[in-house]
């Protein structure tokens, strides 16, 4: 016999059918265009506008709760976060539960916004959106809830503006700076300027952002993310969730470069915020003056605002009544993962039940 006929013999090749086609025809579509998935589907009326910021009201049929909520996010990601689904709604939870919900959106800045910073956010639209918050509420007071930079805005706030403020929210917000792991490495001023980057671009790309913000944990955000859709996809389970959260991870918006000049040089690199040294329209920014209830909430997988970085809020602020909690989970994982209804929702529904009425 020949020794071309030796040896074992193979099966021939194995192509997958139409409908695995399909299925890896959709996971590249996914990883190139992310999901598409209605979100931030709670109906919603438009209270007030001032340039690209916009104060939301959520409808409730069912208000038994006279202190409102106005939620507050970050500068660089949508706010839909809150209302991702209606199955994980932070938004509808509150609803459901007697709260008047108000949401500031700070919209997607355009190239004439480049040198909008922290004097107008905080300074000047927060105070605006507060009022007319206030005003369509009919109410004297209210509970400011900050979520990532937003809960870092919303303490600066809430020390410069303690009038009508009843409860303080803050989750997975980063008030202390002097260690920030990786992001202390990339960001060391000896090597890193935010001024020029700032001047050069105008304003920085979401993209930029985002990868930065993914390369903390490259395996787990790149490879794990990718794992997570392709085992859902072959094992024909529901993708939903996975995809509305995959769009709106996707779905950044660009910093004004003012404003990341001043976040990465005042925060990052020289901690003023902590040392109280911060200064809004002149006015220094003193969180020893927030004297109201305060809830102050860390993740303790959070690698974008670290328990070290969350906690020492609790040390500086006068609050007699103040509490921090360290659950599981992750900076997202927190609000929309699949225990937080469970976990972190009731927790807050509890400790603002007591205090809002």
């Amino acid at each position: 016999m020949s020794p071309l006929n030796d040896g074992p013999t193979w099966p021939s090749a194995q192509f997958p059918d139409q409908t695995q086609l399909d299925v890896y025809e959709e996971g590249l579509r996914i990883m190139a265009f992310g999901g598409k998935v209605p979100t931030g589907t709670t109906p919603k009326d438009v209270v007030y506008t001032r340039n690209k910021t916009t104060l939301y009201r959520y409808r409730s049929k069912n208000r038994r709760h006279a202190t409102p909520i106005l939620l507050v996010y970050a500068l660089i990601n949508r706010p839909y976060i809150f209302d991702l689904r209606p199955e994980s709604s932070f938004i509808k939870f509150l609803i459901d539960q007697g709260y008047d919900v108000f949401l500031i959106d700070w919209g997607t800045p355009g190239w004439e916004d480049r040198n909008m910073d922290f004097d107008d956010y905080v300074g000047e639209h927060l105070p605006l959106c507060v009022e007319r918050m206030l005003r369509a509420s009919g109410t004297d007071d209210y509970t400011l809830f900050g979520y990532c930079m937003g809960g870092t805005m919303a303490a600066m706030y809430a020390a410069l503006h303690p009038e009508n403020l009843r409860n303080l929210v803050c989750l997975t917000a980063p008030f202390e700076f002097s260690d920030t792991g990786l992001y202390g490495i990339w960001l060391d001023d000896r090597h890193f300027d935010a001024q020029q980057l700032a001047d050069s671009l105008g304003l920085i790309p979401a993209d930029l952002i985002d990868a930065g913000n993914m390369m903390l944990r490259p395996v787990v955000n790149y490879v794990g993310s990718n794992v997570t859709m392709w085992d859902r996809l072959l094992g024909g389970r529901d993708m939903t969730s996975f995809l509305a959260l995959n769009k709106w991870v996707k779905d950044g918006v660009a910093f004004p470069g003012a404003a990341f000049a001043q976040w990465i040089t005042q925060f990052y690199q020289q901690n003023l915020l902590i040392k109280g040294e911060i200064t809004i329209q002149g006015e220094k920014v003193d969180l020893s003056r927030i004297s109201v209830p305060l809830l102050n909430i860390a993740g303790e997988q959070d690698h974008i605002a670290t328990p070290q970085q969350v906690e020492p809020l609790n040390e500086i602020v006068a609050s007699s009544d103040k509490s921090f909690l360290l659950l599981p989970g992750g900076h997202v994982a927190m609000l929309v993962g699949s225990g937080a209804q469970k976990g972190l929702w009731p927790k807050i529904l509890e400790w603002l039940d007591k205090r809002s009425d």
